[in-house]
């Protein structure tokens, strides 16, 4: 018997996904944790990765100086869907981020499509970073010891290597830290995260000795056009902010921390961003951006005339992609945890270790598909399947604000949206913008990508869907029986 266009789009209520998380009693079957602070940190330590070192290069040769701009139009485009994040997050504080606000907002099946695209935000862009982070550890290994690793044991088969050994390694560091509880992995970000915004910094305060302001007399070379097209570039520096909202039953206080952590984490990291940015267009001319790759560690090497400052910024990029990894195999692991929870997939993502109060056997499986990617696959296609994936979910949140406005205007929230609706329609057309300008080969490709999750859904997810069976897989009360 075919399913009914009301089977497909029925919708999980809020108050029965915040009964299941014990978001109003405290109960939870993950544990409550992680603070302000180390929530913050979550959110700057996923966004600030490696993009900030090197997307000057990409974006100065398109926009000139104006590029500040730039950075200011990408971060208010990723500005407006963090402000529909924090509502929808301190409405709905669960694990599941926009997944879970899909299912409670559009319904069952577009809440399938949004975790395809979820998946190919966390896991996929995980093997990428880790990809990376073997290039840079290999470079801070030239500058301190004089020695590289192996193209055999650094690269992908595609690539001339075995498998790539540095990125495998990075995945089971991150593993064993999440298996140990999510308070000790927000507490090694946190680390982490002030590394980085120590090294960036740094940059800001040498840089300024190189300051000359013919550097910016020709600010718009190439117009509005040119600074429109670098924002779509930078654009993907600020991805990540999202990470917050998988956090939601490990927080305490969800209903004020969740929305407070995403606008901390959007200030600090825009602000950075702007500071980097004008620095580095004062301190060098815009023609020698282009091809630079060394980036911001080149500009530093002119003004202070000496070596140590691409050490410095080498190990920056090294402590960054740790980081960023880290949160994003957590987030997947998190999102994983609520659609199981829902029956959307296996029962085992779902079971939590009673000693860590962690999905142990979920966190183990992501982290071996993901270590099999990072080691085996060259990623530069994949990354950008990573871009159109975050889009079309930051897309469902803003459209999501809207609905849950009509359709629970009762719900509690601890932050609301301001100037509503146009926030949310501003968010939804600048991440049209953005998609409108990507390869149309990204496009098909994440098209099929999304009609496998379908096929998944109705071949599995409909017939073991726990709203579909009228299944509630919530917190057990002190009688044993449930909420």
């Amino acid at each position: 018997m075919a399913p009914t266009a009301q089977q497909l789009f029925r919708r999980k209520p809020v108050p029965e996904m915040s009964l299941e998380t014990g978001t109003d009693t405290g109960k939870s079957e993950l544990v409550r944790s992680i603070g302000l602070f180390q929530l913050s940190m979550f959110g700057i330590g996923a966004t600030i990765g490696t993009g900030i070192f090197f997307v000057l290069a990409q974006a100065v040769p398109v926009a000139g100086p104006a590029v500040i701009w730039s950075f200011v139009i990408a971060g208010v485009v990723a500005g407006l869907t963090a402000i529909c994040y924090a509502e929808l997050a301190s409405a709905v504080p669960v694990s599941g981020s926009s997944y879970s606000y899909a299912y409670a907002t559009l319904g069952e099946l577009p809440a399938i499509g949004v975790a395809a695209c979820l998946l190919l935000e966390y896991g996929v862009s995980a093997a990428a970073v880790a990809v990376g982070w073997s290039q840079y550890l290999n470079e801070l290994f030239d500058n301190l010891f004089g020695f590289t690793i192996p193209d055999s044991l650094s690269q992908a088969p595609e690539q001339g290597g075995l498998f790539n050994l540095p990125a495998m390694i990075l995945v089971l560091l991150c593993t064993l830290l999440l298996i140990r509880g999510a308070s000790e992995s927000a507490k090694t970000n946190a680390v982490m995260v002030l590394i980085k915004i120590g090294v960036l910094v740094l940059f800001i305060v040498l840089g300024l000795q190189g300051w000359n302001s013919d550097n910016l007399s020709d600010f718009t070379p190439f117009g509005i056009s040119g600074i429109t097209s670098a924002a779509g570039i930078i654009f993907f520096s600020y991805i990540g902010l999202d990470a917050v909202s998988t956090a939601g039953e490990e927080v305490k206080n969800p209903r004020r921390t969740l929305p407070m952590a995403i606008l901390i984490a959007l200030v600090t990291v825009t602000v950075l961003y702007i500071l980097v940015s004008v620095v580095a267009v004062a301190a060098q001319p815009a023609a020698e951006f282009e091809d630079q790759e060394a980036g911001l560690s080149a500009i530093l090497e002119n003004v202070t005339g000496q070596t140590w400052p691409a050490t410095v910024l080498a190990a920056g990029a090294v402590v960054s992609i740790f980081s960023v990894t880290l949160i994003v195999i957590y987030g997947q692991t998190r999102i994983l945890f609520a659609m199981a929870r829902d029956g959307m997939i296996p029962e085992l993502f779902h079971k939590v270790n009673p000693r860590t109060h962690t999905p142990v056997q979920n966190t183990i499986i992501v982290a071996v598909v993901i270590s099999l990617l990072a080691g085996l696959i060259p990623i530069n296609f994949l990354a950008e399947m990573t871009s159109i994936g975050t889009l079309v979910a930051f897309l469902v949140v803003s459209i999501g604000v809207i609905v849950l406005r009509r359709t629970h205007p009762e719900l509690p929230r601890g932050f609301r949206v301001p100037l509503f609706p146009l926030t949310p329609i501003l968010s939804i057309a600048g991440c049209l913008w953005i998609i409108q300008d990507l390869r149309a080969v990204t496009i098909w490709v994440f098209l099929i990508w999304v009609a496998v999750a379908l096929i998944w859904y109705f071949a599995y997810s409909f017939r073991h869907s726990h709203l579909g069976r009228h299944e509630h897989v919530g917190l057990i009360d002190d009688e044993g029986g449930p909420h």
